[in-house]
């Protein structure tokens, strides 16, 4: 008995998911912080403050998804 075939389209969509974190939870950061600095008049304090929270989750998230698919802990 031959082992099941993977689709072609998982990889495609691991990488997708990834990426979307990678770039996502940044851009979302900026984003808000740069809203927050135009009502606030604190340029650039929070676009800043926001960015770094950004690129945190969005390594937070890579990382417990990569550890999902793999099965680590």
């Amino acid at each position: 008995m031959s082992p099941p075939k993977k689709s072609p389209y998982r990889g495609l969509a691991i990488y997708s998911a990834i990426l979307s974190q990678i770039v996502g939870a940044p851009l979302i950061g900026l984003l808000i912080g740069k809203v927050m600095d135009k009502y606030l008049s604190t340029s650039p304090l929070l676009l800043v403050i926001g960015l770094l929270l950004g690129l945190g989750a969005g390594l937070y998230g890579t990382i417990h998804y990569v550890r999902d698919l793999t099965g680590d802990e």
